[in-house]
């Protein structure tokens, strides 16, 4: 749709790097949005937005997936953030996605931010789960036993024409088919440029620690889809207010609890990632909640959606003036 704006930094070596570009992009988009007249708004579904008004971008990468998908693609006005996290070797690579697996629900929970979709409170805190699950290949995925069995997978695609190249793969987590990264896909657009880098700073501790394990041959536990899928349902319809289930113990728990319990199991490798200071402000989003509480609660005081945008707009620049100027950023590879 030519209605979404979508900015990436380049490789950074560390979440520092991320911030000050990111920043700095944002801010260079909200300046251009204003020269036009426009505002940008960082949210994971418009508040009230109709994509049938909305016009599709006019290229040929789009015009084949509408061709392909139909409805369900001119349908899919919606906003996500994606984190890649540099793996050189692929068999890493594949087992780091297996285990990682686990904790894509708590990372949606965090970043929940669509509540609302044409014009309706749908009851969930990210209604794009549920939009984009009407796609193909989505949400979580298998777990493979190594590279090559998921090459296999891949190819078998191909032969029987379900697709033509593996970026056609859409799911929560996957191994990116042109970058040595695994691609974590699960999340809703924040808000506030500090979620997006926290919840980045909680992404690349996750496969820190999992590589730390990996490496000293003790793997993090491997759970099925099926029971990862219930904790997705669980992060999209309730986010950080419901319970999420603790496997290991066969049991409900707060979700606020177990995201606890996650930046203890991180933290050990926080220091030497130097993402401390970032991190951080996932106990703010813990405290304050995600956007689509925030969302949720503006609609609460006012019973209109069009300060709910005026709040997101308001969100989408808060803190950008006040960062620091941008660091030199290292392209890698």
């Amino acid at each position: 749709h030519q209605s979404v704006v979508e900015v990436g930094t380049s490789v950074c070596k560390n979440i520092k790097e991320a911030r000050a570009e990111l920043y700095t992009l944002r801010r260079n988009i909200i300046r251009l949005a204003g020269e036009n007249g426009l505002k940008l708004a960082s949210v994971a579904t418009h508040p009230f937005s109709d994509w049938r008004t909305q016009e599709i971008h006019p290229d040929e990468r789009y015009k084949n997936i509408i061709e392909d998908m139909q409805l369900v693609a001119r349908a899919n006005l919606i906003f996500g953030l994606h984190v890649h996290i540099g793996i050189e070797d692929r068999e890493t690579a594949i087992h780091m996605m297996n285990h990682a697996r686990y904790f894509l629900p708590h990372i949606l929970a965090l970043s929940t931010n669509s509540p609302f979709w044409l014009g309706m409170n749908t009851g969930l805190k990210s209604y794009r789960c549920k939009v984009f699950d009407k796609f193909p290949r989505t949400n979580i995925p298998d777990y493979f036993p190594s590279w090559g069995e998921y090459e296999n997978f891949i190819k078998l695609l191909i032969k029987t024409n379900c697709i033509d190249n593996a970026k056609k793969i859409w799911w929560d987590i996957r191994p990116h088919p042109f970058f040595n990264t695994i691609e974590f896909r699960v999340c809703d657009i924040p808000m506030r440029a500090d979620e997006t880098i926290a919840i980045a700073a909680l992404i690349q501790a996750t496969v820190a620690k999992l590589y730390k394990l990996y490496t000293a041959n003790q793997g993090f536990r491997l759970y099925r889809r099926a029971l990862i899928m219930e904790n997705k349902w669980r992060a999209a319809r309730y986010g950080l207010d419901g319970k999420l289930i603790d496997f290991g113990k066969q049991k409900e728990v707060p979700a606020r609890d177990l995201i606890h319990e996650y930046l203890e199991f991180v933290d050990d490798v926080v220091d030497e990632l130097d993402s401390r200071e970032e991190l951080e402000y996932i106990h703010k989003i813990l405290e304050t909640g995600s956007g689509a509480d925030r969302q949720l609660r503006i609609f609460e005081q006012t019973g209109d959606l069009k300060k709910v945008v005026d709040y997101i707009i308001g969100e989408t620049e808060a803190g950008l003036a006040e960062s620091e100027e941008p660091a030199a950023v290292t392209k890698v590879g």
